[in-house]
């Protein structure tokens, strides 16, 4: 097979690393793997394996033939059989398949605000998934609301995955002290309910003020990110919540720490849960999305309900207090997450569903 991934940019999000993974997965397996970016380049760039191939396109509108012919030469000459297109990035597929009618599209959906998708609609995707030879959705939700909504007939929920090895970059350096740090790691969104942690740390300062909080995710500058700042400074938490932005060493920071934390209002499969476990920490997240697959019970972690400040507050002292309890999750949910979500497993039941797709196409 020969498959190219497509997203819009290479900014440190959970459907750019999904490509990313995709892309360096594949290069393993198959004939030819590429990874396209249409918009803007971005920190993930740097993780792109060496035997995946790369084009940025350097779109500039919505609708950029000059990007649509760039990527038009590119699929031809690397005779390109799949474009798999990650979130909106399905219409510059849907352009290039108009002039290649031959290039098979899998669409990929990433959305993360899953808790009601009664009044998701998007009509030019709805329009562009009679284009489309199959769906893959991060959760069931996700599936179900495709297979109801878009004119396409193949769909497969398929989890998000994470890579086999851990990167080998400089390290980064974690304020606070050694051994009494926590970790969220969710770019700056509503979504990602950041509020509900800043008003947790405030309480659990009075009873363990050495323990900090530490939130890696990419900041919008935005007013989301302008009140969580204001809130941070008002409360005279500096010295115990830290926003650190995005970076390309996830890894080194979650090795620095001793509790993982997702305070989410909605979430799809979150990347951050797999990557606490694949370093066996222990995790504290709501109960949304598809978390509750992932900790089924509190053998693999502590979920609680979303938005409620005084659960999210019992279970992180529950783990500041019980070592042996946070050794115990963690190396539960590593075990689950080695098992059922990595790059092995995901890669190898995507492929088989292709080449099924392939089937019926004949």
């Amino acid at each position: 097979m020969r498959i190219v991934q497509i997203i819009d940019s290479l900014e440190a999000g959970g459907a750019e690393r999904m490509a990313v993974n995709y892309a360096n997965g594949l290069a393993k397996k198959i004939e030819f793997s590429g990874l396209i970016v249409s918009r803007k380049e971005g920190l993930l760039k740097s993780e792109i394996n060496e035997k995946v191939s790369y084009l940025f396109l350097k779109k500039r509108k919505k609708i950029d033939y000059k990007a649509v012919f760039r990527l038009r030469n590119y699929l031809k000459k690397n005779k390109v059989t799949f474009i798999h297109a990650h979130s909106s990035s399905f219409f510059i597929a849907v352009l290039v398949k108009l002039t290649l009618p031959r290039i098979k599209i899998i669409w990929h959906d990433h959305y993360g605000i899953s808790q009601d998708l009664s009044s998701r609609k998007n009509l030019s995707l709805k329009i562009g998934s009679i284009f489309f030879r199959g769906v893959i959705s991060v959760n069931s939700d996700l599936r179900d609301w495709a297979q109801s909504y878009l004119w396409c007939s193949n769909f497969i929920y398929l989890p998000n995955f994470i890579i086999d090895s851990f990167a080998t970059k400089e390290r980064v350096l974690l304020k606070g002290k050694d051994e009494k740090r926590i970790i969220c790691v969710a770019n700056l969104r509503p979504q990602k309910n950041h509020h509900l942690l800043v008003n947790a740390a405030n309480i659990i300062r009075n009873k363990f003020p050495d323990w900090t909080f530490h939130l890696f995710g990419k900041d919008f500058h935005d007013t989301y990110s302008e009140e969580l700042k204001k809130k941070i400074n008002l409360l005279k938490l500096d010295e115990v919540v830290f926003l650190y932005s995005s970076t390309d060493n996830v890894d080194s920071a979650i090795q620095q720490c001793q509790i993982g934390v997702l305070p989410s209002l909605s979430e799809g499969l979150p990347l951050a849960i797999l990557e606490y476990g694949r370093h066996a920490l222990p995790v504290i997240a709501t109960n949304v999305g598809e978390i509750s697959k992932v900790i089924m019970s509190q053998k693999e972690g502590l979920i609680v309900e979303s938005n409620d400040v005084i659960q999210f507050v019992e279970a992180v002292e529950k783990l500041i207090l019980n070592e042996n309890l946070r050794k115990q999750l963690g190396e539960t949910l590593n075990h689950k997450v080695q098992l059922n979500f990595s790059e092995k497993n995901i890669i190898a039941e995507y492929l088989l569903w292709l080449k099924s797709l392939t089937i019926l196409a004949v």
